[in-house]
C-alpha cells in the first residue's frame, strides 16, 4: 500500500491508497448477499384460481431452512491458505394472507424475514408483498362451484414486493487490491420490484389441475450510504463513500501529529469504479413456467418448473467489461405436499432447488462482487401451517 503524506484537513488522496478498478465491489461481497424472498419461491407454484370450496381466504406461517452445504461467502477469505468458512445457514419466516373479495378478485399480503449466518458475521433482510389477482375470463367449476366438468381460466395477477435491511454490517476483514478493510456496512440497501403475471388453468381431471405462467417484472436497487474502515502504517481510517467520492477521516487513538494523513479525498471513477451503477442498478425480467396440483380428500401435491430471464442495466455491462461472470438465467424446480388436519387447518412442506444461489429472489444481493457466487445451486425446504376460513 502506498502512502502520501498531506496536511491535516481535506487533502489530495493521491497515492495514499491505490483503489483498484473493484475495490468497491469486492468490499461488500458478503453483505449483500442474502437469502430467498417471499415471492420468487411462490411463482412456481402460482395457481389461476384461489383454494379451497366456499372459503373466502386464508392466513399461513412458515418456517423455511437452507442446506448447510451452502457457503456463499467462499470468497471472502483474506489469506488464501486460511481454512474455508464454515458452511452457511439460512433460516427465516414468512406471515402470509389471502381474502377472496369476490368470485374473480383476490388480494393477498405477505411479511417475511431471512437470517444469514455465515459462522462469523451474521445478516437479517425483511421481506414484503402485496399482490391482486384478477380473473379475466373462463368459469370457476370443478370442485369449487360446480359439478366436475373441467374448467378453464385466464388470470392477471399484479404484485409489487421488496426487501431492505437497516444496517449491514460486517466485521470480517475484506482483502481489496491495495489494502484490507477492516469492516463495511451498508446503509439501508432494498430492492423494489413490479410484477405482472398471466396465469391460464385448466382441470384436467377432477383432482387434477394445470396452470401456466407468464411473467414481466422490472427491479430497482437503492442503498443510503456506504462506509468502511481500514488501517494506514498502524493507524485506523473511516472511510465514506458518497456516489463516487470517497472521503477518508483519521481515527483515535491516532493524530495528524507528525505529518500523518487526517483526511483525504478522491473520486473511484478515476480507478474504474461506479458505485451507483453496480450497487444500485435497475433491470427488467421475464419468467415463464407450468405447474400441476393434484388433490384428493385431505391430501394435495403440488410440482411446478419457472425459468427467470433479467436484464440488469450498468452492472451487468461492467462486469463483462471486466471479463467476469454474468448470471442472467436460473431455473427452479418446486414441490410442495399438504395435509388437511381439520376442516379450516392444513400442513404443508415445500421443497425447492435453484440453479443459482439466491438470483431472483433477492435482486439486492446482486453486484458488480458478488455475481461469481451466483453460480451455486440452492436448495430450500420449508415448513408452514395454513389457515382457511
Amino acid at each position: 500500500m502506498q502512502r502520501q503524506v498531506a496536511a491535516p484537513g481535506r487533502a489530495g488522496w493521491g497515492g495514499a491508497w491505490r483503489l483498484g478498478s473493484r475495490c468497491l465491489g469486492l468490499s461488500v461481497i458478503g453483505l449483500l448477499v442474502g437469502a430467498s424472498a417471499l415471492a420468487a419461491p411462490g411463482d412456481a407454484l402460482l395457481g389461476g384460481l384461489p383454494e379451497g370450496g366456499q372459503e373466502r381466504g386464508w392466513l399461513s406461517l412458515s418456517a423455511d431452512h437452507a442446506d448447510r452445504s451452502l457457503n456463499p461467502f467462499q470468497d471472502r477469505v483474506v489469506d488464501p491458505s486460511a481454512p474455508q468458512l464454515p458452511p452457511g445457514s439460512v433460516d427465516g419466516q414468512q406471515l402470509a394472507g389471502a381474502w377472496r373479495v369476490r368470485e374473480d378478485l383476490l388480494l393477498s399480503a405477505a411479511l417475511g424475514q431471512r437470517r444469514l449466518d455465515d459462522g462469523l458475521d451474521r445478516y437479517r433482510f425483511d421481506s414484503w408483498l402485496l399482490s391482486g389477482q384478477f380473473r379475466l375470463t373462463g368459469r370457476q367449476t370443478g370442485r369449487q362451484t360446480g359439478p366436475a366438468d373441467g374448467w378453464h381460466s385466464l388470470s392477471l395477477r399484479l404484485a409489487a414486493w421488496g426487501h431492505q435491511a437497516d444496517v449491514m454490517a460486517s466485521r470480517t476483514p475484506v482483502q481489496v487490491p491495495g489494502a484490507v478493510l477492516n469492516s463495511v456496512t451498508v446503509i439501508s440497501p432494498s430492492d423494489r420490484n413490479l410484477q405482472a403475471d398471466l396465469v391460464a388453468s385448466w382441470q384436467l381431471q377432477p383432482a387434477v389441475e394445470v396452470h401456466a405462467v407468464l411473467s414481466l417484472g422490472r427491479t430497482q436497487l437503492a442503498y443510503g450510504d456506504l462506509r468502511a474502515t481500514t488501517t494506514l502504517d498502524g493507524c485506523q481510517y473511516d472511510l465514506d463513500f458518497q456516489g463516487n467520492d470517497i472521503f477518508g477521516n483519521l481515527s483515535a487513538p491516532c493524530s495528524a501529529a507528525g505529518g500523518v494523513v487526517q483526511q483525504f479525498f478522491d473520486s473511484s471513477g478515476d480507478y474504474g469504479v461506479d458505485v451507483p451503477r453496480e450497487l444500485a442498478w435497475r433491470g427488467h425480467f421475464v419468467q415463464a413456467g407450468v405447474n400441476m396440483r393434484w388433490q384428493r380428500g385431505d391430501w394435495s401435491l403440488q410440482g411446478g418448473y419457472l425459468a427467470h430471464r433479467i436484464w440488469r442495466q450498468d452492472v451487468d455491462d461492467i462486469l463483462a467489461a471486466r471479463g467476469d461472470p454474468v448470471q442472467t438465467i436460473n431455473h427452479l424446480v418446486a414441490v410442495e405436499a399438504g395435509w388437511r388436519v381439520h376442516r379450516h387447518l392444513a400442513l404443508f412442506l415445500r421443497g425447492q432447488r435453484s440453479s443459482r444461489l439466491f438470483f431472483n429472489e433477492l435482486p439486492v444481493i446482486y453486484n458488480s462482487s458478488t455475481s461469481s457466487s451466483f453460480s451455486q445451486h440452492f436448495s430450500l425446504l420449508t415448513l408452514g401451517l395454513r389457515a382457511h376460513f
